[in-house]
């Protein structure tokens, strides 16, 4: 019987250990060779040392598991998602066929889930489909993106969306009535071709083209809520250029 290495990633200790006891009582075959409740230490862990399956909370305080995900090199490896949520059981994860399961864990869903990851784990489909849960995230269809946020995730409507500002590796989401704050960097935003109507105006600042007002000759645009921010000199013809086909 060929042997599984796994690591787990929960911030909630009795989860944690909880999770653990199962899978061992369930699965000898799986080896948990690490268990995290800190996301940051599992990160790098799993840089250095991919296992074959990670078991991932979602919600996660300072770094979520999703936003755990994103950060990880080369994620060549089965993922079963674990939350307290059910509604994180979205289009993005199962349209991937990535493996969840909703606390209080069900003994005949973990079951499934384990015995679906083995099988994939064998014919070594991981990295594809973790790569297109990934691109889902960014977008889940033309007119509504999905946004992790440290409380997990967010649907935003395009439409919705003033700008997005890029502050020391995180993102800021300026709505029409509210703002958000991902961990995502900016470049996600800026670099998914389902944000048609939006143009990187300077390396900080990706705006929405709808919600353009004024553009002034000393280098500023003018959004419909007042903001007033620099476009860099060599993308004005660019954007000059855009606006008039909005």
């Amino acid at each position: 019987m060929n042997k599984t290495t796994a690591i787990i990633v929960d911030d909630e200790k009795n989860a944690l250990e909880s999770l653990a006891l199962k899978v061992e009582k369930y699965f000898p075959q799986v080896t948990i060779t690490h268990k995290f409740q800190n996301p940051k230490l599992a990160l790098e862990e799993i840089n250095n040392n991919h296992p074959q399956l990670l078991f991932l909370d979602i919600e996660m305080p300072v770094l979520s598991g999703l936003d755990l995900l994103s950060k990880i090199e080369n994620p060549n490896f089965e993922i079963i998602f674990v939350t307290a949520y059910n509604q994180y059981a979205i289009d993005a994860i199962k349209h991937c066929a990535i493996g969840y399961i909703v606390k209080p864990i069900d003994n005949d869903e973990l079951k499934n889930a384990i015995n679906n990851a083995i099988k994939n784990i064998e014919q070594k489909t991981a990295l594809e489909k973790n790569r297109q849960l990934l691109e889902n995230l960014i977008s889940n269809g033309n007119s509504t993106i999905v946004i992790p946020t440290q409380k997990g995730l967010s649907f935003i409507k395009t439409s919705e969306i003033i700008r997005f500002e890029g502050i020391d590796g995180y993102t800021k989401i300026v709505l029409k009535n509210s703002s958000i704050l991902s961990s995502y960097s900016i470049g996600k935003f800026s670099n998914s071709p389902k944000l048609n109507n939006f143009f990187s105006i300077h390396k900080s600042h990706f705006i929405n083209l709808n919600y353009v007002s004024d553009f002034l000759n000393e280098g500023y645009v003018i959004l419909n809520n007042n903001d007033k921010l620099p476009i860099a000199k060599a993308r004005r013809k660019d954007f000059l250029e855009k606006i008039q086909h909005i």
